[in-house]
């Protein structure tokens, strides 16, 4: 049986659990990562979610992965070569690591740069974080063991929040701030 989807309240201490994996991350990978980045939801102060860090590495291109998954394989992390998405390349810990998810995306891309926007926006936004933790309450106890469903159906909500986030970043003028490692 897949594990089931457990949404737990905001831990504070998720931003030092990145700080440490970002730290690691970055002395192993060295000028191979562009950025590295805490995304995702434990990525949002005050947003309950699934106990997962979802860490964002941006390099240059995809194609150039061989030195970069030498290094997150030295570092304990296993590529998913089941993962379908072709706009990124995904990594998990191994076994007896704590829960993480690796995105390694290009830099510039519309996938690295959704991350990044949805995580800002939200961040900004209080309200919808807010709202965005009562969906995925309400998601995780309907398809508790269908992970596949419970992210299908967040999909519609994601998008909703993204048109507002494309709005505020046109009056702000945003851009990625500094990688977070």
């Amino acid at each position: 049986m897949k594990d089931a989807i457990v949404i737990v309240p905001y831990d504070p201490n998720w931003k030092a659990e990145f700080a440490e994996i970002g730290s690691g991350l970055r002395r192993g990978l060295h000028e191979h990562a562009l950025r590295i980045d805490h995304i995702g939801s434990t990525s949002i102060a005050g947003l309950d979610a699934k106990p997962v860090i979802d860490i964002q590495i941006s390099i240059a291109l995809l194609e150039d992965l061989e030195a970069m998954s030498e290094g997150l394989a030295s570092l304990g992390y296993v590529r998913r070569m089941d993962n379908l998405d072709l706009s990124k390349r995904y990594f998990r810990e191994s076994e007896g690591m704590r829960r993480t998810h690796i995105h390694v995306r290009e830099q510039g891309s519309f996938s690295e740069q959704f991350a990044l926007l949805f995580r800002d926006y939200v961040r900004a936004h209080k309200h919808e974080a807010k709202r965005y933790a009562a969906i995925k309450y309400a998601l995780a106890n309907s398809h508790r063991n269908d992970r596949e469903r419970y992210v299908e159906e967040k999909e519609p909500y994601i998008w909703d929040m993204m048109r507002s986030a494309s709005r505020w970043s046109q009056k702000i003028g945003w851009k990625p701030g500094a990688s977070d490692a």
